[in-house]
């Protein structure tokens, strides 16, 4: 284990050792060693000071900003003064500044759809150090990387070529960003029970198009400028067979603001910065994504990015949570000795370096293998089809003990909200949640391994290696 925190404590006059300064790459030799080994010698040296100059911003400024936006909450706007509709919500500073620096300066949601695309392993790099500052965000980015893949692989030319150009930006103030709305109050892993109806009706103009109505019950960046959204048209069976995948504008290509409500935000536990929310669908003009009945199909290759994001995700909060530790234990003495001198101790670090160092080897096999996958090799896809669900369960339910550990290192100080523990704590429950819970994560993963011969699979790529 390495305690990146021989650099000057600023807590050592009081024995309360604080993070704050430390640059989270650096500490983290590992990261670079890997990255280098994966990505070869002359990638990682283009790569490296982005990396470096990075990991001195999360436990800075990026982390401070990160506590201001956990505990000053998007808020909902419905009218202005004049009383006039306005559907706006209302995101504190320091989370705006937060997005300009995932979405703009890095780029998170635009490197793989660039025409100079990165490798998936550097977009998931950059990912892995930024969450350890903000974790709600990172959900936004994912979705709208995700939102783009599936556009381009399943969406109409031209609906792809109308709005590629600004899922891709990283101009914030011209860049689109996505989501994704599908659960309902009936139909959370019960994908099947889904009842938003899609109606074709005549438009202004005399044309067809769909509108959907209906709820939705967790929206995540509920004002996003584009989201999935899964319906069932008219006439179209029950189950999950019956449904079809829609693309929904905030805003319509007139410049008219799309019919549909964002009813009320949420009140989460975690990931607070983030905005989700109650949408009501009121007729909202939607365009058709690839077939009928195909639409929870399509919607799965969202759904298993999101998925591959929550991996990196609980990877990047156990590394936070690991990085206070080391810094704790290496600075702060009881009984006359350094806590990481001690055999307890010693031993709790190493249970929490473990699933920490496994989630992280996890995420970055999965990205080497997406390439291939994506490209058409069989085998490669098969071992990406069960390793995605394994890391959503696996990781995301070891970042929950992992943080909880972490807070426990730090003692009485690291229940106090002026701390990341805490917020770590809260952020880490959500990712076992979303996505799919680790029961229906468990399913899949079955379902991989006995219908797709997964398992199979990623015993002959491990038996290689």
């Amino acid at each position: 284990m390495n305690d990146t925190a021989c650099t000057p404590d600023t807590g050592a006059a009081n024995n309360i050792p604080d993070s704050r300064g430390i640059n989270f790459f650096t500490t983290d030799p590992d990261l670079g060693a890997l990255l280098r080994l994966h990505l070869g010698a002359a990638r990682y040296a283009e790569l490296e000071p982005q990396l470096r100059a990075l990991g001195a911003r999360v436990s800075g400024e990026l982390d401070a900003w990160a506590s201001r936006a956990d505990k000053h909450p998007p808020v909902l706007e419905h009218r202005n003064r004049r009383g006039e509709a306005v559907q706006r919500i209302d995101k504190d500073p320091a989370y705006v500044a937060l997005e300009r620096v995932a979405y703009s300066e890095l780029g998170l949601a635009a490197l793989s759809h660039q025409p100079d695309a990165a490798a998936p392993l550097v977009k998931y790099a950059l990912t892995f150090l930024f969450v350890q500052a903000e974790f709600g965000l990172c959900c936004p980015v994912s979705m709208t990387d995700s939102l783009t893949r599936t556009l381009r692989r399943f969406g109409d030319p031209a609906l792809v070529e109308r709005y590629l150009p600004m899922l891709a930006s990283r101009d914030f103030d011209t860049l689109f960003q996505g989501a994704m709305f599908m659960t309902e109050q009936a139909a959370g892993s019960d994908v099947g029970r889904i009842a938003t109806r899609a109606a074709r009706e005549t438009d202004a103009q005399g044309g067809t198009v769909w509108r959907l109505y209906g709820d939705k019950w967790f929206c995540s960046n509920a004002d996003a400028d584009l989201a999935m959204v899964l319906a069932r048209p008219d006439g179209a069976p029950d189950g999950i067979k019956g449904l079809a995948l829609f693309l929904l504008p905030k805003t319509l290509p007139d410049g008219t603001r799309n019919r549909y409500r964002i009813v009320r935000l949420k009140d989460k536990l975690g990931s607070r910065s983030m905005a989700s929310g109650e949408i009501a669908l009121e007729g909202a003009q939607a365009w058709l994504i690839g077939e009928i009945g195909r639409g929870f199909h399509q919607m799965a290759d969202m759904i298993n990015m999101s998925r591959l994001s929550n991996g990196v995700r609980a990877a990047g909060l156990m590394r936070r949570a690991l990085n206070e530790s080391l810094h704790v234990a290496a600075h702060r003495a009881a009984f006359g000795r350094k806590l990481i001198d001690m055999p307890l101790m010693q031993r709790q670090l190493m249970k929490m370096l473990l699933p920490a160092e496994a989630a992280r080897s996890m995420f970055m096999q999965i990205a080497l293998l997406l390439p291939q996958a994506d490209a058409g090799d069989a085998q490669a896809a098969r071992c990406v089809r069960i390793l995605t669900p394994l890391i959503k369960f696996r990781a995301c339910r070891d970042a929950r003990r992992v943080t909880g550990d972490a807070m426990e290192v730090r003692g009485g100080t690291g229940y106090i909200e002026e701390w990341s523990d805490a917020r770590l704590v809260r952020d880490a429950h959500l990712g076992s949640i979303w996505e799919g819970t680790s029961n229906i994560v468990a399913l899949d993963v079955a379902r991989a391994a006995q219908r797709e011969q997964a398992l199979d699979a990623l015993r002959t790529f491990l038996g290689d290696r």
